[in-house]
């Protein structure tokens, strides 16, 4: 059965997604190939989780395309204000949801959608 996965985001720039996800989000680069030279690839961890990032020439995510990535942030409003002055667009404002989370959404330099979470409140009971 799997042992794990995780989401590989095609990018027609590396340097444009590299500025957004490394640069604007925090990550930090722990894979890389070539190791020397520009980049095809990188591994970013993201907190306990990680992203791929593939340069493909004509590929990427983009707006619409059924796929949104998930961050858990310290905090929505200073990392969707830092984003947005960093010339990204914010899609949503921050705000408290009913189930007990702050979200915004932003986009990457692509259009592939972003959301930034973090849980205010204890989570709704299952019934």
């Amino acid at each position: 059965m799997i042992e794990s996965a995780f989401p590989i985001v095609e990018v027609p720039d590396m340097d444009a997604a590299m500025r957004f996800y490394h640069d604007a989000l925090g990550t930090t680069v722990v894979y890389r190939y070539p190791t020397d030279g520009d980049p095809l690839y990188v591994t970013l961890q993201a907190g306990s989780s990680q992203l791929g990032l593939g340069l493909a020439e004509n590929g990427t995510a983009g707006e619409g395309a059924g796929m949104l990535l998930w961050f858990y942030v310290d905090d929505v409003d200073e990392t969707t204000t830092a984003i947005g002055s960093a010339g990204y667009l914010v899609v949503e404002e921050p705000e408290d949801t009913p189930w007990g989370e702050r979200v915004s959404m932003v986009a990457d330099p692509f259009g592939t959608r972003v959301r930034l979470a973090r849980a205010i409140a204890p989570q709704p009971e299952e019934e």
